[in-house]
């Protein structure tokens, strides 16, 4: 009878686990489908005040790609509101996790997450012409990307140089290449490429050289970041171009991994649980011609996850033990009622071990970019091999951004003419 009680508690524990999946699953699939709508497969509750962090951002992402805007931005910035340091120690918080399991604390933003949700505010602010507001969210996001860059100790200065030639702009490329490209797998190239462009039609050529000297780093010499580069320290505006964003498959999935091992102490069964979280890839392969790859989440994601792993990983084993001089303990006792007390410890300590499987899991796998020209017959088409994968009527002239994400049969495009 104690073992199937044990069993059982297994079983139940790995439901709940399973269930947060199918949850996510849901929503990729209602993503793939179009259907934004479907993000109620995630979450029911409709008052953004009510609903938690990873709540607000799948309901943020998928009410932008539906082109409600203000609405995005609404849920947004309640996110921001609650998470104005994302890198805060919390005594309390450990304590549940080690007590109740992971997966009964408050979901813990990855400081990626705090920027993609700048990217995306970005990109719906330029959609609505609120270009002041671009220029706040821009420096909010540059100030907890500064943040994030203290918490490595690999931080170089930005060196500053006038640079007056192409023979010169190479070798100043190579120099920050040196000091920005390990930052492509911790802060976003794709929002600082697109912070730069915003500065670049603006004629705020001092700034845009700022964000572009970082983003050229990020990206390996990106010949589209290069040349918007070479326009701010040339200090001229760009006319009749067209940038494209592009973001295709879904960010890793996190599942749980347990270690159960059962052993004998005194009259019961105990069981040392252990419990962590591992990411399964979605690996997508859809090649853009002309398209070049701004930003690897995959290799942002896994940045944070394994910093974040090792705290995992100790935290479960000092959990463990502490789990298991309480069920040793209850066997143990005196009591007439041990065997009870040893049993009921030892469900418990199988229900209180859980890993952290919770992740924003409807962000893009990969961002790549296009820079070219704006196409004079107001058609802009996009292949795969010979293959014309989307077609996107825009103006004939002018200056736009592009963003695109392409979700298995269903394509996503927004068009932001700017200045």
């Amino acid at each position: 009878m104690k073992k199937i009680f044990v069993i059982f508690t297994v079983f139940l524990l790995s439901g709940c686990m399973a269930s947060f999946n199918s949850r996510m699953d849901g929503v990729r699939g209602a993503f793939l489908s179009g259907d934004f709508d479907g993000v109620t497969k995630f979450t029911d509750n409709k008052d953004y005040s009510q609903q938690d962090d990873l709540e607000l951002l799948v309901s943020g992402n998928a009410l932008f790609n539906a082109g409600n805007y203000s609405e995005s931005d609404k849920v947004f910035e309640e996110f921001n509101k609650r998470n104005t340091d994302t890198n805060s120690f919390s005594l309390m918080r450990e304590f549940t996790t080690i007590t109740t399991g992971a997966m009964s604390t408050d979901y813990r933003p990855y400081m990626m997450d705090t920027l993609f949700v700048s990217y995306y505010q970005i990109l719906s602010a330029l959609a609505e012409n609120r270009w002041s507001d671009a220029r706040v969210i821009i420096n909010q996001s540059y100030a907890r990307q500064q943040k994030m860059s203290r918490e490595y100790k690999n931080l170089i200065n930005k060196k500053s140089e006038s640079v007056q030639s192409a023979m010169d702009l190479e070798q100043d490329i190579r120099d920050n290449n040196a000091q920005w490209a390990a930052y492509s797998d911790i802060m976003n190239p794709a929002l600082m490429y697109l912070s730069g462009i915003y500065f670049l039609s603006d004629s705020d050529f001092s700034t845009a050289e700022t964000y572009l000297n970082r983003a050229t780093g990020m990206t390996n010499n990106n010949s589209y970041v290069t040349r918007d580069l070479e326009l701010a320290r040339n200090k001229t505006k760009p006319e009749n171009t067209t940038w494209v964003f592009i973001e295709n498959g879904f960010a890793p999935k996190l599942v749980e991994k347990r270690i159960n091992i059962p052993w004998l102490v005194g009259p019961g069964i105990s069981m040392i649980t252990i419990a962590v979280a591992e990411p399964v890839f979605n690996n997508s392969t859809l090649n853009i011609n002309g398209a070049k790859k701004i930003a690897d989440v995959n290799a942002m994601f896994m940045t944070e996850f394994n910093e974040y792993s090792v705290n995992s990983a100790l935290r479960s084993a000092a959990a463990a033990a502490a789990r298991v001089v309480l069920q040793t303990s209850a066997y143990n006792s005196k009591s007439k009622f041990s065997p009870l007390l040893g049993l009921g410890a030892t469900i418990f300590s199988i229900a209180t071990t859980s890993a952290d499987i919770r992740n924003w899991g409807v962000l893009p796998e990969y961002i790549y970019a296009i820079r070219t020209d704006t196409p004079k017959s107001g058609l802009l088409e996009l292949k795969s091999g010979g293959n014309v994968v989307t077609s996107i009527n825009m103006n004939k002239s002018g200056n736009n951004i592009v963003y695109i994400r392409f979700l298995g049969q269903n394509t996503v495009v927004h068009i932001m003419n700017i200045k």
